[in-house]
């Protein structure tokens, strides 16, 4: 390697632009090899830039949304499922729902796959640009009831009002006090028409009065929740248990 190249590639490197620096070389071979023009090769080298830069942004978009776990959506079984077809499915995955602020409430028993589903758009969500934020409704009332005095809870709320879409998982599987509900309504009402939700819970909205002592309150909540959204109810047999694996043979 000749030292011009070298000094190009320290240049690359104060631009902060690493990784083509590591490519020069075999971007310069490719170029010799393929006869390019300048112009071919300003953009071969623009666009591995541009191609690395979207990796790493959807990468620390991954890492910020907090996933329990990294499962694509093609790994959610649609023919196990008689609660979306193949073309509703591919309707959510074009995010028009998305773009204009409606919410997504997926109903159940544990084991239906509504997690499942759920992280699976979240992750092709993060594919086509939106910030996507995961939480459980638990870790959401202690973050809110720390937020105060806690820096941990602070940034972590700060990510998520700043996403394009929320996921909340385990919505209303235990009972709020007066606090935790006025917290929890004064979120919803800061990401009203902002940001879109993903609700998962295995009970329906008109159980989730019963656990809030305040019913008023509960009301505001779901006049929010419920003014742009599409419930899927998804009864199904519990995935798990359909596909556990047995200590004893049948």
């Amino acid at each position: 390697m000749n030292k011009s190249v070298v000094t190009i590639q320290q240049a690359f490197r104060q631009l902060r632009l690493a990784e083509t620096a590591e490519e020069l070389p075999a971007l310069l071979r490719q170029a010799e090899k393929a006869s390019w023009t300048y112009l071919e090769f300003i953009e071969a080298l623009t666009s591995f830039e541009l191609r690395k830069r979207e990796e790493k942004s959807i990468e620390k978009r991954l890492t910020w949304a907090k996933f329990p776990y990294h499962k694509p959506l093609h790994l959610f079984q649609l023919e196990e499922q008689t609660a979306i077809t193949a073309r509703q499915l591919k309707q959510l995955c074009e995010f028009q729902w998305l773009e204009q602020s409606y919410n997504l409430i997926l109903l159940g028993p544990p084991g239906a796959g509504k997690t499942l589903l759920a992280v699976g758009l979240g992750i092709e969500a993060i594919q086509k640009g939106f910030q996507v934020y995961f939480i459980t409704m638990g870790e959401l009332i202690q973050l809110l009831k720390t937020e105060e005095f806690t820096r941990r809870s602070q940034i972590q709320l700060k990510r998520l009002r700043a996403s394009d879409l929320v996921i909340i998982d385990d919505v209303m599987y235990m009972a709020l006090d007066q606090r935790e509900a006025t917290l929890f309504f004064q979120l919803v009402h800061q990401l009203y028409e902002q940001s879109s939700l993903i609700l998962t819970s295995n009970r329906s909205p008109e159980e989730w009065t019963e656990l809030v002592g305040n019913q008023g309150m509960m009301t505001a909540i779901l006049d929010r929740l419920l003014h742009r959204v599409e419930i899927i109810h998804m009864n199904n047999e519990s995935h798990r248990l359909k596909h556990q694996q047995k200590i004893f043979n049948d």
